[in-house]
């Protein structure tokens, strides 16, 4: 059965692997780079203005935010990587504790998706390249979410499909357009995340 996404609530703000939920409830974690509108899309998925902390100043939350939705998943907003002004001990801090959601998590078996977050304005960046490399070689379910395509034309939408789409990294996963500000893409985005997790 789906969630009743008029039920949603923070669970948790973690800011070490210990404190990630011990339940067993599917999970779909968002990873993108500072910035590429994580919070802004989760709000827009369970169409609410403000549940997810919009930061703004991009790179200054440093938790991993689980999201319940309705008893029956997680929402997982990870910290955002490749912020230049972030100092040297907060990304190494940074870089623990996402490393630590894929190689501490006693329930790595429950994270059924991740929704590697890219700016369609901008496509993908070497940090964007690291990270889906990474999920490639552990073998981690992905899919590509283009954030902000609101701000582009056709002709930039065609071309930021061909970027994804002539890659090797990103040529055979599944790409959805969204927008934050307009909920384009949000049903779309909503049918994979039910089948990943089967609900």
């Amino acid at each position: 059965m789906k969630p009743n996404l008029n039920n949603v609530s923070l669970k948790i703000s973690a800011g070490i692997p210990k404190q990630f939920p011990a339940d067993r409830l599917p999970q779909v974690a968002f990873s993108g780079r500072s910035n590429v509108g994580k919070s802004s899309l989760i709000n827009s998925l369970l169409n609410r203005k403000s549940l997810a902390r919009v930061s703004g100043e991009p790179g200054k939350t440093i938790t991993v935010n689980f999201y319940d939705i309705d008893k029956k998943m997680y929402l997982v907003d990870l910290p955002g990587y490749g912020y230049a002004k972030r100092t040297k001990e907060d990304k190494i801090k940074w870089s623990n504790l996402t490393d630590g959601y894929f190689t501490n998590n006693k329930n790595i078996d429950s994270v059924k998706l991740i929704c590697q977050l890219i700016d369609s304005r901008t496509g993908p960046t070497d940090d964007d390249y690291d990270m889906l490399y990474y999920l490639r070689e552990t073998g981690m379910p992905h899919i590509i979410v283009a954030t902000k395509t609101d701000k582009l034309n056709a002709t930039e939408k065609a071309k930021f499909k061909e970027i994804i789409e002539g890659d090797e990294l990103t040529a055979d996963l599944p790409v959805i357009m969204c927008s934050a500000k307009s909920n384009l893409g949000r049903d779309d985005l909503w049918r994979q995340l039910y089948a990943y997790c089967k609900l």
